[in-house]
């Protein structure tokens, strides 16, 4: 395999990879948002280590970043640019969440309004995070 061949394989797999997680929360969505209080704090449990996800999304941004300079092409550089759009999204709207709910151990007041912001950001990087995968696998198969 030649080193562009490679960037090309890491570029997809690792997008693929990182958007696992954020399809999974937009796939739960509609079924989150109704229940209660005491039952989002418990569902919201089963994300305990998820952080390790920032490994797929780490190589993702480098994979591209790399894809982009060995092709320069304009799809590659938009795959990149996506990929840091969901790290926008994730720092200004799930990661003060996070904080404020201390990974939702706590609901303080005005926790549904922070469940929204919580659950919609989390979509929005889904969809940016499968825009960005289209974007490196159109590169790929365009040569």
């Amino acid at each position: 395999m030649t080193s562009l061949q490679i960037a090309q394989f890491a570029a997809i797999l690792t997008t693929a990879l990182a958007l696992v997680p954020g399809a999974a929360h937009a796939l739960e969505l509609p079924n989150k948002m109704r229940l209660s209080r005491i039952d989002y704090l418990i569902v919201q449990q089963v994300y305990r280590g998820w952080a390790y996800v920032g490994i797929f999304v780490v190589a993702a941004l480098m994979s591209t970043g790399a894809l982009a300079l060995m092709t320069h092409a304009p799809l590659a550089y938009a795959a990149f640019a996506l990929l840091i759009g969901t790290q926008i999204v994730f720092w200004i709207e799930v990661f003060p969440v996070n904080r404020r709910t201390r990974n939702w151990k706590v609901a303080p007041d005005g926790w549904s309004s922070l469940r929204r912001q919580w659950e919609y950001s989390h979509a929005a990087s889904a969809a940016l995070n499968l825009a960005a995968l289209v974007c490196a696998t159109l590169v790929v198969v365009r040569r």
